[in-house]
């Protein structure tokens, strides 16, 4: 559905001032730039939205879509902007309503082992608040020390720990939502188990501010681990390093964290922090074993191994620990650009050996370089694609099919096309690839009965 916008802005804009706190809005300087997009690389640069709205209260938010919905308005909630799927680019006239100052920790209860926040509270400002009581919020990306908890929501963002705690849906248990026309909703539970009625917390959880906006959460929090063994195990090659994720599965040693890092990556971090990890190896595996059975696991792990031709860290050795936030904080060298793009697919773990070789494959095919790393213990593959501008033929238009093709072979493999950064603008044409076109009539008859305006985040994720 397509938005015909009110004849004149000014009107909007001055409601917007007469009902919200002062300086709550700026409609001109360098905020429009900053949150006018996230990290995700798009061809086109993003367009300044008309204002930049920072709430501060729930009653703000019901504001502005109240206002919005009456000058049929586009609104585009964000926090910290750390996506990379172009979720919160702005595409043309809207009004970016910014979280980051709704970020309270409301409550914080240990003998329910819940914590309830507001949506602009920063993920590991929650996990140093829990941290106390001896509980932690166990989703974790990469930007953990700077996204926010309703960024994470937005996204149901993943992250290393994914492996055994699994992703932000998994720790929602109830959400407070304004809809597109300012009602004010309490969707899931105070529970950890509830099954009344449809599960609407979890549509929310990953809708990516099509929905509503989310500003409260209830969360469930996970014991904080007794113990943790972090262990690096480095393999010859790329293959004998996913033949050992299929080892430990079959040991029935549940990691943590399990993360692979090929040997272009290696690479990239010797140079980094001036290591020889890839003179020593042709692919890295880093697992931690967390929980009172850390020394148990990490006993049977490298009973594993014992007889494999790996090499494994030895037992409390620092530099295992290092490695896997060396790992948490980077994919390589630099952020994608218009030559340099980062992939997330997730595949059946039985496939990755497959899905690799034929990657490794159409890279070739195209001339592209590509590296990989990996959230193994879950199937989570990030392969990056890069090429030089000055390398060969339409450089770009390699890229792309080499992109693409790393799709395609996922969904081949019955994989899908995103396994934690969203749809967003970027993934939004593939989407078809991967679902019938029913579910995404289905999905979009959702859209329009909650947003039947077509107002929350428009253009984005379906």
């Amino acid at each position: 559905m397509e938005i015909k916008m009110a004849a004149s802005h000014a009107g909007f804009l001055d409601a917007l001032s007469a009902a919200l706190p002062e300086n709550a809005i700026e409609t001109a300087g360098p905020l429009l730039r900053e949150n006018s997009r996230d990290f995700g690389q798009l061809s086109g640069d993003p367009i300044e939205p008309l204002a930049v709205v920072f709430a501060s209260s729930v009653a703000d938010v019901q504001h502005v879509l109240r206002l919005a919905s009456e000058y049929k308005v586009p609104v585009i909630s964000r926090g910290a902007g750390t996506g990379v799927s172009g979720g919160v680019h702005v595409l043309g006239d809207a009004v970016v309503l910014n979280l980051s100052k709704m970020n309270r920790i409301l409550e914080i209860r240990p003998e329910d082992e819940v914590a309830v926040v507001e949506p602009g509270v920063i993920n590991h400002q929650l996990n140093e608040a829990v941290s106390e009581f001896g509980l932690m919020y166990a989703p974790d990306p990469a930007s953990y020390k700077m996204s926010t908890i309703g960024g994470n929501i937005a996204t149901n963002a993943g992250g290393l720990r994914c492996a055994k705690y699994g992703v932000t849906r998994e720790a929602v248990l109830s959400l407070d939502v304004v809809l597109a026309d300012g009602r004010l909703i309490r969707v899931g539970k105070n529970t950890f188990k509830g099954v009344a009625g449809y599960d609407l917390a979890a549509l929310f959880t990953g809708s990516e501010g099509t929905l509503g906006v989310v500003v409260r959460a209830v969360l469930r929090l996970r014991y904080l681990p007794v113990d943790e063994r972090d262990i690096a195990l480095l393999f010859p090659s790329l293959e004998e390093a996913v033949e050992g994720v299929q080892l430990i599965a079959k040991a029935r040693i549940q990691p943590a964290i399990l993360e692979l890092i090929d040997h272009s990556t290696l690479l990239i971090l010797d140079e980094q922090y001036s290591t020889n990890y890839a003179g020593h190896g042709g692919a890295m595996l880093l697992a931690r074993l967390d929980g009172y059975g850390a020394e148990r696991e990490e006993t049977a792990l490298r009973s594993v191994f014992a007889d494999r031709n790996a090499q494994l860290s030895n037992s409390a050795d620092p530099s295992a620990t290092q490695l896997i936030e060396m790992r948490r904080t980077s994919r390589g060298d630099t952020k994608d650009d218009a030559y340099r793009t980062g992939e997330d697919v997730a595949i059946p773990k039985s496939k990755m050996l497959e899905y690799v070789h034929r990657v490794q494959r159409a890279a070739r095919d195209e001339n592209v370089n590509m590296r990989m790393i990996s959230h193994v213990g879950d199937g989570n593959l990030h392969p990056t694609f890069s090429v030089e501008p000055e390398d060969g033929n339409e450089p770009l238009a390699r890229l792309d099919r080499a992109v693409e093709s790393s799709v395609r072979i996922a969904l081949e493999l019955g994989g899908t096309i995103t396994g934690e950064h969203g749809v967003g603008l970027i993934k939004k044409d593939w989407l078809q690839w991967e679902q019938a076109t029913e579910v995404i009539e289905l999905q979009q008859q959702i859209k329009n009965l909650l947003d039947p305006l077509n107002i929350l985040n428009p253009g984005k994720a379906i």
